[in-house]
């Protein structure tokens, strides 16, 4: 990694485990292990000053991966149909090779599913679950009610093809630091955060760096691109990460079933364009606001209720004897941890140490 993305007190290591050739950050040495889980089109350099805030209580050994396809991490293929399933193998393998006992974990965005999937292969072994601005247990798109009832039979409306503008994805693959319309740059200020909310540029460019590193193509990002013959024409592929990602593939419900509940805190910003009841990366969303052409309206394609879906999910979790908190914050968009560091830092800490 380019030294110079990296802030003073962070290390980056690299670890072969029996999946594959893992990137990851280190901070903080206290006592008790904490994994943080990044997103979609970023790496773990996005948690660095979360990270550095985190070290300086002294309590904790914080670790940050790259998942497979991000950051420094091998690109190994995504097999869509496994789900989420190859990420929470990639976590067991890497919470093993560093021979890590039981540990608490945080995921960001779709990172949080790759922690719900872990818990539900990997039984036992969290200690607790934060779930920050997580995708619907039922993924991203394709579902039109809280049960997450698919809109279509072949799910059209979620997998690759709908993840972003093709123009996006270009731009990504030539490693495009400008800052027109669908630029990375763009998308990281005007999707990611809450829009009046702005980074130092020293900072823009370390998580743009970060975004640019996502390996684009069809195993991984956005992955295979298949086409349908329901609106809006595009359907889950077999492989990459945003197929993995669809609820053709993807079902969390099961955490509900639990035996062993490890609790869990779900914090998510009020002003999430990601993850809401109308996103604007859901394209029942879009077609709400006229700006997906075509859409046939909201009896046939609802906005996906990915917050809703969510809060069932926990609420069920909470009635079948687990603990659940939640937390939302204001004023914040998708990532609160950056949009709202000290806010995010009191209330995962204090979860953390009653825990």
């Amino acid at each position: 990694m380019d030294e110079a993305l990296l802030l003073p007190g962070i290390q980056q290591h690299k670890i072969r485990t029996d999946r594959l050739r893992s990137a990851y950050l280190r901070a903080g040495q206290g006592a008790m292990p904490l994994v943080l889980l990044h997103g979609n089109t970023s790496s773990s350099l996005f948690y660095q000053d979360f990270m550095l805030a985190l070290a300086r209580s002294g309590l904790y050994a914080i670790y940050a991966p790259d998942m497979r396809g991000f950051g420094k991490s091998e690109g190994r293929a995504v097999d869509a149909t496994h789900g989420a399933r190859d990420f929470s193998a990639d976590l067991a393998a890497f919470v093993q090779a560093l021979k890590l006992p039981r540990f608490h974990a945080m995921g960001w965005s779709l990172g949080g599913n790759v922690v719900i999937q872990y818990a539900l292969d990997y039984p036992g072994w969290l200690r607790s679950l934060t779930l920050e601005a997580p995708a619907s247990p039922f993924g991203l798109g394709g579902t039109k009610d809280v049960e997450g009832t698919p809109t279509w039979p072949d799910f059209a409306g979620s997998g690759g093809g709908t993840a972003a503008p093709t123009e996006l994805v270009k731009r990504m693959a030539a490693g495009d630091r400008g800052s027109e319309r669908y630029s990375p740059r763009t998308i990281l200020n005007n999707l990611y955060f809450k829009p009046s909310f702005r980074l130092s540029l020293e900072r823009e460019e370390i998580l743009l760096s970060a975004f640019l590193m996502t390996k684009v193509g069809p195993e991984n990002f956005p992955g295979e691109i298949m086409p349908s013959r329901n609106w809006p024409l595009v359907a889950p592929g077999l492989t990459g990460i945003n197929n993995a990602f669809s609820p053709k593939y993807l079902n969390q419900w099961g955490l509900v079933e639990l035996p062993e509940k490890p609790p869990v805190l779900w914090v998510h910003g009020t002003d999430d364009l990601i993850v809401s009841d109308s996103a604007m990366t859901d394209f029942g969303g879009l077609g709400e606001r006229g700006l997906a052409p075509g859409w046939p309206g909201v009896e046939i394609y609802p906005p996906q209720p990915m917050k809703k879906q969510i809060r069932s999910m926990l609420r069920a979790y909470q009635q079948n004897g687990g603990e659940v908190q939640e937390v939302e914050f204001p004023d914040c968009g998708h990532i609160p941890h950056i949009e709202k560091q000290e806010e995010m830092l009191r209330v995962l800490t204090a979860f953390i140490e009653a825990h």
